[in-house]
């Protein structure tokens, strides 16, 4: 059954509850996050998604919500260098975490690691949202191929040139000439998760 725009943002809101806290959402904090006058219009959305199949509701508990659709962004390592970054072998699993509750859309998450965009606020082992195959604007955070290698840098192109840009002291900027070496963008970075497992 097809979902209304509401309960898509409920629905949103839940995955994105279960992908940061590891646990749903209770009635209250449903109703206070969309401005709800009473729990029983948080209560009438939620069995409207059960109804409809996308949740099951479990009785006895505030946060008796379970996910049942199939919600959530594959999440890629960062050493996943090799043929295409969503192949199976590249994979490290999923986040409940639907992709759009990013703006543009996430079509995937990266997991970062090491050091080199700290100073950007990007720490090891943050996710990474990730909007496949956007050319990214100067100064975007940009998921690149450079020779195989996957690099998560600031993108910054002058002069028939691509500046690749770390956020750390101890991390060297690259200079690409995109005639002389391969380079292929995998995407833009939309948004930074912390804390997920």
């Amino acid at each position: 059954m097809k979902l209304t725009s509401r309960q898509q943002e409920i629905l949103d809101f839940i995955a994105a509850s279960v992908g940061e806290a590891g646990m749903p959402p209770t009635r209250v904090e449903i109703a206070r996050h969309f401005g709800f006058q009473s729990i029983n219009a948080a209560e009438q959305h939620l069995r409207a998604l059960a109804r409809k199949g996308a949740i099951e509701l479990m009785p006895g508990t505030s946060r008796g919500i379970r996910l049942k659709q199939a919600l959530g962004l594959p999440v890629v390592g960062l050493l996943a260098a090799d043929g295409a970054l969503l192949a199976e072998h590249n994979l490290l699993g999923s986040c409940p975490v639907s992709g759009a509750l990013f703006k543009p859309k996430a079509d995937f998450l990266l997991r970062m690691q090491g050091p080199a965009l700290r100073d950007a606020g990007i720490l090891d082992g943050d996710l990474l949202a990730v909007h496949a195959g956007a050319k990214p604007a100067s100064d975007d955070l940009a998921v690149v191929r450079l020779d195989g290698e996957l690099l998560v840098r600031r993108y910054r192109r002058t002069a028939g040139k691509v500046g690749l840009l770390a956020a750390h002291p101890d991390v060297p900027a690259i200079e690409v000439e995109p005639r002389k070496q391969a380079l292929l963008v995998e995407g833009v970075v939309v948004g930074v998760l912390r804390g997920v497992a």
